[in-house]
């Protein structure tokens, strides 16, 4: 029996008396996971993306264990709602609009110390200070670089369109707009290399396209290093007691940790380990979090029917977007189809040994958007499922 024929058997049998569609975190996985993370974090603390996550007891359990500090969240409801919930280190990774949010941060001494809001631009100050509604609690706030790499004088961009601030001098005259300004205080630097950290460098039958991606990485890891130091020098200059520099992601884990200008890591796909992870050369992980549909119809030789299954993933669309077939091995999409919205057709000789109400086991092509699709996550430790947990939209929470 294979590693993965036996780990089919057993999320079958924890799984045997609930019906499917499900969710599951296999606790076993999900925690080798969270130490090979701290293995390849060096020392340094990791701050878990909570949008990687999207449980509030999963991303109890993870902070729990020593290496782990802090969350990074997605949206400023979340973030309160954290805060709220006794969670008091929180850095939101994106720029807000949300009026009724600042106002209660800047009314709330509890949550104004607990959460970090990001910003780029003065404006974005301005649009804080409008919303503020009389409150008067200092805006902790954190400055994103553009960690993009930039070729031929800017002709060439590899990365993200995030922030606008690229070089030393911009990130500090921002600190320095801080400053000015009364009511904020920079605490923070965030840098998040998606380019580096979110792009697999090893893809199946594609070797001269893993080789480009890897000489594309292995020149923006030393051009950021470069400028990352720099960065921090100069805002250093500004804010000489900033508190964090918070760089990498679950990718670039052990290569962000080795700056030295870098103060914590921030990850958390690398806990559920989804499918747009298997293309690494940096890392493995174990395949943690995966859902169950069901087998509805059996159409024909090699062929069934499960119910559901369309749950893409955020980002450019393509295959590598679309959960895949997991267990049992050897099944997948009827190319005319894909997966459907209420079914989704699954061909390949282990469809005949499927009857109807079995489980077709399947990974999320992105860690926490899975979450997005079920209100729990059942927890399984060997054979059997030992707790239930809600996620996000099982609180009665869907943040984006």
């Amino acid at each position: 029996m294979t590693a993965r024929a036996a780990d089919r058997a057993r999320y079958d049998r924890a799984t045997a008396h609930l019906d499917a569609p499900l969710a599951i975190v296999d606790l076993d996985a999900f925690d080798a996971n969270a130490d090979d993370l701290v293995r390849r974090a060096a020392g340094k603390p990791i701050r878990v993306a909570s949008k990687s996550v999207r449980c509030r007891a999963l991303l109890e359990r993870v902070l729990a264990k020593d290496g782990f500090a802090g969350i990074m969240s997605f949206t400023l409801a979340e973030s309160l709602w954290l805060a709220r919930g006794g969670f008091d280190d929180i850095l939101l990774a994106y720029p807000s609009a949300d009026r009724a949010g600042y106002a209660e941060l800047a009314a709330d001494p509890k949550l104004a110390a607990a959460v970090t809001v990001m910003v780029d631009d003065p404006a974005q100050l301005a649009f804080i200070d409008g919303a503020r509604a009389g409150g008067t609690e200092v805006i902790r706030v954190c400055l994103e670089l553009d960690t993009s790499l930039k070729l031929l004088g800017g002709k060439v961009r590899v990365g993200a369109r995030r922030s606008p601030l690229h070089s030393p001098a911009q990130v500090a005259d921002m600190a320095r707009a801080v400053a000015r300004r009364p009511g904020f205080e920079v605490v923070g630097i965030m840098a998040y290399e998606g380019h580096i950290a979110g792009v697999g460098d090893s893809i199946a039958g594609r070797p001269l396209r893993s080789r480009a991606v890897r000489l594309m990485q292995a020149t923006a890891r030393r051009e950021l290093t470069e400028r990352r130091a720099a960065v921090v020098r100069a805002v250093r200059a500004v804010v000489p007691d900033l508190k964090f520099v918070n760089g990498g992601g679950t990718g670039s884990v052990q290569h962000t940790a080795a700056e030295d200008a870098v103060t914590e890591i921030g990850a958390g796909s690398g806990l559920y380990v989804p499918r747009l992870f298997d293309n690494y050369t940096s890392f493995s992980g174990r395949p943690a979090a995966l859902f169950a549909q069901p087998v509805v119809r059996r159409p024909g030789v090699g062929i069934v029917t499960v119910l559901g299954g369309g749950y893409p993933a955020s980002g450019a669309a393509g295959p590598d977007r679309l959960p895949v077939p997991y267990l049992p091995e050897g099944l997948k999409y009827d190319p005319q189809e894909g997966p459907g919205e209420v079914q989704t057709p699954l061909l390949g000789t282990p469809a005949d040994d499927l009857l109807l109400g079995d489980k077709v086991w399947f990974r999320h092509a992105k860690a926490g958007e899975l979450c997005e699709r079920f209100e729990r996550l059942h927890l399984i430790e060997g054979d059997a499922v030992t707790t239930t947990v809600p996620t996000y939209r099982g609180e009665g929470h869907t943040f984006l």
